[in-house]
């Protein structure tokens, strides 16, 4: 009995070993993915702020992971993780608190008839240029948004623009079946967020703060118009073609269809509407967790975001408003309850507190909140496994987060063990980011979003 437990022991041992090496393989290979296709399956369906490659969850969860095994995404963001978990039989759970985040991973692992789609398709575009001929109905559409909500939607959306998405939007509400129905959803959603803006009169709505265009080439009447007074010479950042919804709708439906699954997997993901920092999930039941928390004092603001397609789905500007302050490393710090923090991250918390005391608050509050979301990782970890956690720092008041050495701080001080950080260059074309290939050092936003880094937390 006594030589069986040695035996045991000494399997359990070599058994980390041969893990950890396997994890910090993983950790020393290029993990930027710059050559490879992404937009296989059906990782295509809809952009995301900051979204990592297909390939970097696979690589961990091959590596990593056994099939039937349990895969993790506590921050699910656009579904990446979950999909690659599910393509390759992996029990796969995502939670988002962010209501687009969990509606996109849904339609993207959901299994589709493609004649069916193409049949509700036809009844759409049908019933939308019906309503686009009714103007009391669409009046009475547009009368369902609150003051504030109609204020947001005349300023961001030409007039054309409104008429052809609440059209649309209204007969996509008719669908019956909910996920046919949130299939067409996504795609109207995807016509709108992407980095340009899509058929709204944002320029780039990657940024944290969108800008509208100035100059608008109205392909309704083939002329322009300015919105706004432009000093100088007419500028193209400060210009935006005016693309017909309808059409638009129709090359993303027939761009998707290609990517539909219309297999089933052997397992279903386990979705939900749910804040990473309380995970409901029972000790020791994960194998693996991937996962994207998002930037440090909001540099990449993912409801200023999705707010643009969310209103058209009936949630008011109030209502995103509020779900907006859930969020990690929201600015709102009044009645938040900070935590203590290991030594270097609350050296550098009090550096940006000596040159703005409100950033600094925000900061320590996505540390303290990120110290909840590594407890629960570490909880609802088996020992022997790990979470791999991509991050960027950010630059606030001219003072690098460094988030990784942070993480990896606030990490060890939980128990986890980090035996390496790898890092990710980041591909500009490929990315929906406030950013351009053009390297003007004197840009912070530049500076802090060239590179990520993938800390690898492991639980004994």
């Amino acid at each position: 009995m006594f030589e069986e437990k040695i035996k045991l022991n000494i399997t359990k041992i070599q058994n980390a070993k041969d893990y950890l090496k396997r994890m910090e393989n993983c950790l020393n290979n290029d993990l930027s993915f710059h050559n490879e296709n992404s937009n296989y399956l059906s990782h295509n369906f809809h952009s995301f702020p900051a979204k990592f490659p297909p390939q970097l969850p696979k690589k961990f969860i091959l590596e990593l992971t056994s099939e039937n095994n349990v895969v993790l995404d506590p921050m699910m963001g656009s579904g990446t993780t979950i999909l690659e978990a599910i393509s390759h039989n992996r029990h796969a759970i995502g939670f988002d608190i962010d209501p687009l985040a969990l509606m996109i991973t849904s339609v993207k692992t959901t299994y589709y008839n493609k004649k069916t789609l193409v049949e509700e398709f036809t009844r759409i575009i049908n019933y939308t240029n019906i309503i686009l001929n009714k103007q009391d109905k669409l009046t009475s559409l547009f009368n369902k948004f609150n003051p504030e909500t109609k204020s947001f939607v005349e300023y961001w959306f030409h007039k054309e623009t409104i008429k052809e998405l609440l059209s649309l939007s209204y007969s996509i509400s008719k669908i019956e079946n909910e996920k046919i129905r949130d299939f067409f959803k996504i795609i109207f959603s995807s016509i709108i967020i992407t980095k340009s803006g899509g058929v709204s009169l944002a320029m780039d709505l990657a940024h944290t703060r969108p800008h509208r265009a100035k100059i608008i080439f109205d392909s309704y009447s083939d002329s322009f118009f300015k919105i706004e007074n432009v000093k100088g010479k007419y500028k193209s950042y400060n210009s935006k073609k005016l693309k017909s919804s309808i059409n638009e709708f129709q090359k993303k439906f027939f761009q998707n269809l290609e990517s539909v699954r219309e297999t089933n997997n052997i397992y279903k993901p386990a979705l939900k509407l749910a804040n990473s920092q309380n995970i409901k999930l029972a000790d020791n039941s994960v194998n693996l967790i991937v996962t994207s928390p998002p930037y440090a004092a909001n540099a990449i603001d993912y409801m200023r975001a999705h707010k643009f397609s969310l209103l058209w789905f009936g949630f008011s500007m109030e209502d995103l408003k509020n779900k907006r302050k859930e969020y990690i490393g929201h600015e709102a710090t009044s009645n938040f309850s900070f935590k203590e923090m290991p030594q270097l991250t609350k050296s550098i918390i009090t550096k940006v507190g000596q040159k703005n005391i409100k950033k600094s608050q925000s900061l320590h509050r996505y540390y303290s909140e990120m110290m909840d979301v590594l407890k629960e990782m570490y909880r609802v970890l088996k020992h022997n496994t790990s979470a791999i956690v991509v991050v960027g720092n950010s630059n606030i008041c001219g003072i690098d987060s460094q988030t990784d050495i942070c993480l990896k701080e606030i990490g060890e001080s939980l128990g986890f063990k980090v035996p390496k950080i790898g890092e990710r260059y980041l591909d500009r074309n490929r990315r929906m980011m406030p950013a351009s290939n053009n390297k003007d050092y004197s840009s912070q936003i530049l500076n802090r979003m060239h590179k990520e880094y993938i800390i690898g937390f492991y639980k004994q």
